[in-house]
């Protein structure tokens, strides 16, 4: 029984490593595309495209969340159920002139896209550089 306690129990369990807490604006409604349009001209904002069932969407979005390191105040981040709210994921790829991917991260400054990009490519942008 020792055996598999130290397997299976309790005893053998890591600790967990805290996830930094990323501020995460629900992406809910067609309206908040002309808002993140317009506050993009002060700050940048972000926009993440998540696939809630998609494996690789999943994993993505999780590195993502692991590795942000960034103080609150530097980005607006807008996370967006692509298929709870279709509507607004296809209106968001008219409205900022991008082709429709999941997983997909755009960056918007001036009230247009500065970078994007999907799947492993989106965890190797540099928000720093959009500050």
């Amino acid at each position: 029984m020792g055996l598999f306690k130290d397997l299976f129990g309790k005893s053998g369990e890591k600790p967990k490593k805290e996830q930094p807490n990323v501020p995460w604006k629900p992406l809910v409604s067609v309206h908040q595309l002309d808002e993140i349009a317009e506050k993009s001209k002060d700050k940048t904002q972000v926009i993440f495209k998540h696939s809630t069932t998609c494996g690789i969407s999943r994993m993505v979005l999780n590195t993502f969340n692991a590795n942000y390191d960034y103080p609150k105040d530097q980005f607006d981040l807008y996370y967006l159920d692509l298929h709870s709210f279709r509507e607004v994921s296809n209106e968001t790829g008219i409205k900022f002139q991008v082709v429709h991917q999941s997983p997909q991260l755009l960056v918007i400054r001036n009230g247009v896209v500065v970078a994007h990009d999907s799947h492993g490519g989106i965890n190797s942008i540099e928000l720093n550089s959009y500050i």
